[in-house]
């Protein structure tokens, strides 16, 4: 297995939004491993059959881009090794053997570390991770295809001073089994940036814009349905104002309730009957003492006129 240079990486945007989303939303520092495939980089620029290639655009077979396509998150950290980065190889293979397919467009490409506030820096631990992993024969063998050893190795962070915009940081590295050093690597999010704008030259929707129909109206329809609507908000708010009116004399004890306290439901509610009939009592007994106190003005007032009416008698 060769240990050949990449030239980058590059990851979906789906991928990575769920990559991300996958470490915010775990309670601590996750792991897993990143799946993919590899291909031969893309020239920049398109040049006439007729002329001469520069050195400078010419494909090198020794120069690859390690495309992860998806990822495999264990939601803890150790998930496949121990703290001093020994491998536990059933774990490891038991999840590259989910995800790996024998046609190559789902091998196991590397791994990755989530980790809050720390620096964007592989830990000696991290380093252990990946020289075993890169000592691994993990993914179906075929004849006549490029294979590297799983060297790719994204390490994901928050950073130091939290903030509410810049969220997280990400950084990838290449490890090299020959110098046994992690080599920074650019990593482009396909699908994002002007350099892709050109797959939706030709964007066409599947389905039109529902039809809308159209009415024409003249200034009398018009006045005639604003008059409506004003004659309905004055019903509605004579109606709430009604409402109200009722809900006070009613003390809590709306249609519903009351309806409860009728019938063979009646005696489930016999505190409420009680409370009722208290509250009953009291209003009476305190329209008694109002008519009472009426009563005795009144016969003051007749008293007072009568004395008055006498008085003016007699002086006639």
């Amino acid at each position: 297995m060769d240990d050949l240079p990449l030239q980058k990486i590059a990851i979906s945007g789906s991928a990575l939004a769920s990559l991300i989303q996958r470490f915010s939303s775990s309670s601590g520092d996750v792991d897993g491993l990143l799946f993919g495939h590899l291909s031969q980089p893309t020239p920049s620029n398109l040049l006439e059959d007729d002329l001469p290639e520069p050195a400078s655009t010419r494909s090198d077979s020794s120069t690859l881009v390690g495309n992860v396509t998806g990822f495999v998150c264990s939601g803890t950290v150790s998930s496949f090794y121990d703290s001093a980065g020994r491998l536990n190889e059933p774990a490891l293979r038991r999840f590259v053997a989910d995800r790996a397919r024998p046609d190559q467009s789902q091998s196991l490409l590397g791994w990755f570390v989530g980790r809050r506030r720390t620096a964007l820096r592989p830990s000696l631990r991290e380093f252990n991770v990946s020289s075993s992993l890169s000592n691994e024969t993990l993914n179906p063998q075929i004849e006549d295809s490029v294979k590297i050893p799983p060297c790719v190795f994204i390490l994901l962070s928050t950073p130091l001073i939290a903030q509410s915009i810049h969220t997280h940081d990400h950084r990838a590295f290449q490890f090299r089994r020959s110098s046994g050093v992690f080599e920074p690597k650019s990593m482009d999010v396909v699908n994002i940036g002007p350099g892709f704008r050109v797959h939706y030259g030709a964007f066409s929707p599947n389905s039109p814009l529902p039809w809308l129909p159209c009415v024409v109206r003249d200034s009398s329809s018009m006045e005639i349905e604003e008059e409506k609507r004003r004659d309905s908000l004055t019903a509605r708010r004579a109606a709430l104002k009604e409402q109200k009116g009722l809900d006070l004399y009613a003390e809590g004890f709306d249609v519903g309730r009351l309806g409860r306290l009728m019938g063979s439901e009646a005696a489930n509610y016999t505190s409420e009957l009680e409370s009722l009939y208290e509250k009953m009592l009291v209003k009476l007994e305190g329209l008694a003492r109002n008519v009472e106190k009426s009563s005795a003005r009144v016969l003051e007032q007749e008293q007072r006129n009568m004395r008055l009416r006498s008085k003016f008698t007699g002086f006639g």
